[in-house]
């Protein structure tokens, strides 16, 4: 069964994403309005160490009041490459340089209301270059032991799908099956 759109408006717009509204027709023939959020690409980056640590974020959100581990990420600028989006986050957001990174996924978060897709990507070297710029991103930069990842998901402590998923996939990665509880 596919959805088709009809037609599409835009009803809020901004530099970061735009709402629309969609005539949609279902394969019946009917027809509905569906709201719909328009947004940039996200880049996503960290670094997993030697010591199989990852380099994570905690941090709020004040939109679900609550706390929790993250990767460095932001929306991909007009023009601007995704990978080297990924690099200027994770440096902007935690003083860490990446190496050579590379593709982990891309994910479709929530894409029944929206179209945006996240790319994330590691790496297994970066230089500490200094204090983070966006150091108002996160309440603290943390080196975390990938061991403990799974445990961290099934406590909640890493709320986000995107994040739960690439750091799941890290540990899968890099510790193998018989990491595993």
């Amino acid at each position: 069964m596919q959805w088709a759109n009809k037609s599409e408006r835009t009803v809020y717009a901004n530099r970061w994403f735009s709402v629309n509204l969609a005539d949609v027709e279902l394969p019946d023939g009917r027809h509905l309005d569906h709201f719909l959020i328009r947004l940039r690409p996200v880049a996503v980056a960290t670094v997993v160490n030697e010591a199989n640590e990852v380099l994570l974020l905690w941090r709020h959100r004040f939109i679900t009041d609550s706390w929790g581990w993250e990767l460095a990420a932001g929306v991909v600028e007009d023009g601007e490459d995704v990978v080297r989006a990924a690099a200027r986050e994770l440096e902007e957001e935690t003083g860490w340089r990446p190496g050579p990174l590379r593709h982990l996924m891309s994910v479709e978060p929530s894409n029944g209301l929206t179209d945006a897709r996240h790319h994330i990507y590691w790496a297994d070297e970066g230089e500490y270059v200094g204090h983070p710029v966006d150091d108002f991103e996160s309440d603290r930069r943390e080196w975390v032991p990938l061991k403990v990842v799974p445990d961290l998901v099934a406590r909640g402590e890493v709320p986000a799908a995107n994040m739960a998923a690439a750091l799941l996939l890290l540990h899968h990665l890099r510790l193998g099956q018989d990491a595993m509880p």
